[in-house]
């Protein structure tokens, strides 16, 4: 190891390490603002918590279950790139295994910011794995990705998640009208709107223990490809604290857009409905989060939100919002393995001409400027805390409120 960091590039390696592990904390501050609907969109939309209190209190538990567990870390850290495919006493190998990692967050980020621009709650997991394997594809071909892993702990996983969390949901649903079928609707609500204050902050809570995770195996990674540590070394306590901060800053943040089109866009839902979703999304997230499953909590969460919709007699589902998100569902891997890919390509090329580094340097600025494109568009028609609970406009069916439409920054009978 000492070898590593003596040899005329250990700077240059070291810095470009540091590189990747700012990115990838980037990732986790995307995942943290862009899966904040997941817990809190329905206590939004029905008043159990005004906005800004709602990602506050989500962004806490975030960072508590960021150190709950890391069998989902284990998964991501040994079980999506082909190790065995890197001889990482050789330091080209281990640059190589490095740039995988790199390309494989841009991958990821880029495509939760697109998501986000455009109100879509993607799944933030499976844009990390479609870019991390994009850039195995393009670094080593077929044989540099996991693909047991791949489709035992993530393809079926993400198939089954959003129709058992739908259907879990939907019984939940049924049930809970049917034995409050002779309370008061204005009482029951009210009553509901507490229970979904506990429900969301568990929800939260799991989501931290699921997608911080996934962080902490990419900068695990890394650092296996340095060689500072090796691939059966125990989970780093900094790599915890540090992800646990950034999912929970992102958090704090309030992806706003995403949490409107799951709270407003896909089903008008009361407090009843809220809880039945969140409470079905919770226990799907924690019993996957224990087996080492890296599930999608947008899958589960939203799955959980339509089944919410069948299970209420009556109530409006909007099928186009619902299959305009389950083709970014489709797409999500592939697309962002694209990205990765690319990433890996402009990287290493761009470094055979002239310096790893240097390579390293044109694809972090690319992301930068990408980011900044789509942060600028969407300063072009925000949405916020005041108005995220804005009527949901049928015709566009656009995550940006009608120009006629009230901003309500505390909904009518907002517990918190």
């Amino acid at each position: 190891m000492e070898e590593k960091h003596n040899h005329d590039g250990g700077v240059t390696e070291l810095i470009i390490l540091l590189i990747v592990i700012a990115t990838a904390l980037a990732f986790d501050f995307t995942n943290g603002f862009h899966d904040t609907g997941n817990a809190m969109a329905t206590s939004i939309a029905t008043g159990a918590l005004s906005p800004k209190v709602a990602v506050t209190l989500s962004a806490v538990l975030n960072l508590v279950g960021a150190f709950l567990s890391v069998e989902v870390a284990k998964t991501v850290g040994k079980g999506i790139v082909n190790l065995d495919k890197f001889n990482l006493a050789d330091d080209g190998d281990a640059h190589k295994l490095l740039l995988v990692v790199f390309a494989g967050l841009i991958g990821g980020i880029v495509w939760n910011l697109l998501t986000w621009l455009l109100g879509i709650p993607s799944s933030s997991s499976h844009a990390l794995f479609g870019g991390l394997i994009g850039a195995a594809l393009a670094s080593l071909g077929m044989g540099g990705v996991a693909w047991p892993n791949i489709l035992q702990k993530i393809i079926i996983p993400a198939v089954a998640a959003p129709f058992v969390a739908g259907i879990v949901s939907a019984i939940g649903t049924w049930l809970v009208y049917k034995l409050t079928a002779r309370v008061e609707e204005h009482n029951k609500n009210n009553h509901f709107r507490w229970g979904q204050i506990a429900t969301a902050s568990l929800v939260s809570l799991a989501h931290g223990t699921g997608d911080a995770q996934k962080t902490m195996g990419v900068i695990f990674l890394a650092l296996v490809a340095y060689g500072e540590i090796t691939p059966d070394t125990h989970m780093p306590f900094w790599i915890v604290f540090a992800c646990a901060a950034a999912i929970a800053l992102g958090t704090y943040t309030g992806g706003w857009r995403v949490i409107r089109t799951l709270g407003k866009g896909l089903v008008e839902i009361d407090s009843p409905q809220g809880m039945a979703a969140e409470a079905s999304s919770a226990a799907i997230i924690l019993t996957s989060s224990h087996a080492g499953m890296a599930l999608s909590t947008t899958h589960v969460a939203t799955g959980s939100i339509l089944g919410t919709g069948l299970g209420r007699k009556g109530a409006e589902v909007r099928w186009g919002v619902a299959g305009r998100m389950a083709t970014a569902w489709v797409i999500t891997l592939p697309c962002a393995a694209v990205v990765g890919a690319l990433t890996w390509f402009v990287a290493h090329f761009a470094g055979q001409l002239t310096t790893e580094f240097v390579g390293v340097l044109i694809a972090f600025a690319i992301l930068v400027i990408l980011a900044g494109m789509i942060f600028r568009e969407s300063r072009k028609a925000p949405v916020d805390h005041s108005n995220v609970n804005a009527d949901w406009d049928h015709e566009s069916n656009s995550v940006v409120p009608a120009e006629d439409s009230p901003a309500q920054s505390h909904p009518k009978g907002a517990t918190v």
